[in-house]
């Protein structure tokens, strides 16, 4: 029996893989690897496959210097800015996401955190949302408090989004404006608010794959259950502007190992998905089962009815429900 299938049955058992044993999974024969994280999919979660979609709602001039954002208020590049989109805009944007089928809407801003004032401008064009359609509601507002966090959940709000980026020991190397910690504080504070966290990383920021399984171990500790996975691409007056892309093998390596670390999550593909010449095809037969459709802030992204034939194509059935 294969380490791949060895491993496979240790999840599928209940059990958990130490950092060793996923280290080792992740030098596995490629095709062996793949076929045992989508069997474990399988398995563990059945054809289900989720769609949610973002919105843009605050661009540019963020303080914070994260060496991959275009956004950044430290480096001259040309991305578009603009202040919190107004009530009426966010929720036509919601609308058009419900009349495709997606599942979930998230408003995403640039900056460290919104104000209390803008927090409150949301809030408001949640519970027009919320009121007007049948979408579940996420929201990715940076570094806000716990009472801030409390609003958002009482205006029909239910996941909170914060990615962690990468491992700790690498994350000093992509951002020092805010910490490790500051990601984790709000994690644990949206949490204790009340709201469910999607929360991953990016790959191809110049990590190892070590890194990337130490995110997965930190993701399980935190029992995250929707975890977006951005693929680099690098952003011209960036840092990580001549950062070599990912190659697809290492890609699915990194997913497959992923979803052995986080059995019950929906794994899901994002930013950068627009450089891979399949759209994510073999990914999401190597135990990634989720997407986020449309534009992708600074990353172009894909249309809604073509995401949910890809998946359709592949075996998924799309859910309709949170």
């Amino acid at each position: 029996m294969s380490f791949a299938k060895e491993a496979r049955k240790k999840v599928e058992a209940g059990q958990q893989l130490t950092k060793t044993e996923a280290l080792l999974l992740s030098r596995q024969p490629l095709g062996e690897l793949t076929k045992e994280a989508n069997t474990l999919r399988q398995q563990v979660l059945g054809d289900a496959f989720d769609l949610c979609a973002i919105l843009n709602g605050k661009s540019g001039r963020c303080p914070e210097n994260c060496a991959f954002c275009a956004q950044s208020a430290h480096y001259p590049t040309a991305v578009t800015e603009y202040p919190l989109l107004d009530g009426d805009a966010i929720e036509a944007a919601a609308k058009e996401q419900a009349a495709h089928g997606v599942l979930r809407f998230s408003v995403v801003t640039s900056g460290r955190r919104l104000t209390d004032e803008e927090v409150d401008a949301l809030c408001d064009a949640y519970q027009r949302i919320k009121k007007s359609t049948s979408l579940s509601l996420c929201a990715s507002l940076g570094l806000l408090t716990e009472g801030q966090f409390v609003r958002l959940r009482e205006a029909g709000v239910t996941r909170y989004h914060n990615n962690l980026e990468t491992s700790r020991r690498f994350f000093p190397r992509i951002c020092t404006t805010h910490t490790y910690d500051d990601k984790l504080a709000a994690v644990t504070a949206a949490e204790k608010a009340g709201l469910t966290v999607c929360c991953g990383g990016i790959f191809g920021l110049g990590e190892t794959m070590e890194d990337r399984i130490d995110l997965g171990l930190e993701l399980r500790r935190l029992g995250v259950r929707s975890v977006p996975i951005n693929v680099l691409s690098p952003i011209p007056k960036t840092p990580l502007q001549n950062n070599k892309p990912l190659s697809h093998e290492e890609l699915l390596r990194s997913v497959a190992v992923l979803r052995f670390l986080l059995p019950h999550s929906a794994i899901r593909l994002a930013g950068g998905r627009g450089a891979m010449a399949d759209h994510g095809k073999d990914a999401f037969l190597a135990g990634a089962n989720a997407a986020i459709t449309g534009d992708m802030l600074t990353t172009a992204g894909f249309t809604a009815e073509g995401d949910r034939a890809l998946a359709q194509a592949l075996g998924y059935r799309i859910r309709s429900i949170d």
